[in-house]
């Protein structure tokens, strides 16, 4: 599992990947339709979606003389669960931190305070 994560986040890593997997949430695409928006070569995106395949992301499939992808969202799924062991900790209000430190501390212009 923890191999099966370093290559999931490894792919999630690079902006043009994380672009090309929310793309395809839409509908599977062609690889070149992919490739259009990308100032890049198509063997350059090539190679994003082999990464993003390797991880389990996407699959490709050829119909007809297109090669055609789609998003796999189940793999995704251990990165989320690993994720979300980290939500069990509560977000810090720092508007009501700052408050309950002028509350509980003594201010600085008192002398005695200290």
């Amino acid at each position: 599992m923890p191999n099966d994560l370093d290559t999931v986040f490894a792919a999630l890593a690079d902006p043009t990947r994380r672009t090309i997997l929310a793309m395809l949430l839409e509908d599977d695409m062609a690889v070149t339709d992919v490739a259009e928006p990308f100032e890049m070569s198509l063997a350059a995106i090539s190679k994003h979606l082999v990464i993003l395949t390797r991880a389990g992301l996407i699959s490709q499939e050829k119909r007809g003389r297109v090669k055609w992808c789609k998003l796999e969202p189940d793999a995704l799924r251990a990165a989320s669960v690993w994720m979300q062991g980290f939500g069990q900790f509560e977000p810090v209000n720092l508007d009501a931190f700052e408050r309950f430190l002028e509350v509980e501390l003594p201010s600085g212009d008192d002398p005695e305070a200290i």
